[in-house]
C-alpha cells in the first residue's frame, strides 16, 4: 500500500510516499501504526502520548477524511484504496 505524504511529513520521511505491506484487514488505524513502524520519525507528528491519532492530522481514504467515514479509524482499506496523509495547513 502507497501512502502519501505532503507537506512537513514529506521533509520528515524524506520522501512522497511510503510503501508499506498491508495484510487483510487492515483498518486505517493499524495502516498509520504500520506507517510508524516503516518510518518512526513520523510518530510524534500522527500520534499522541495515548497513540491516537492527533485531531489535527489529516487521514484521507480516497478523498474522503477518515473522521467522517462511517467506521472512522476502523475502516478496513482494500487494497486499490488512495491514501493521503496532511498536516495542519495554514495561510493568510
Amino acid at each position: 500500500m502507497k501512502i502519501h505524504l505532503y507537506a512537513t511529513l514529506r521533509a520528515i520521511a524524506g520522501e512522497k510516499f511510503v510503501e508499506v505491506d498491508m495484510p487483510p484487514n487492515t483498518t486505517a488505524m493499524d495502516l498509520a501504526e504500520l506507517l510508524i513502524e516503516k518510518e518512526p520519525a513520523l510518530k510524534a507528528e500522527l500520534f499522541d502520548a495515548d497513540n491516537l491519532f492527533h485531531s489535527h492530522m489529516k487521514l484521507f481514504i480516497n478523498g474522503r477524511e477518515v473522521v467522517y467515514l462511517e467506521e472512522k479509524f476502523d475502516t478496513i482499506i482494500k487494497a486499490d484504496d488512495k491514501i493521503d496523509i496532511f498536516p495542519p495547513v495554514g495561510g493568510g
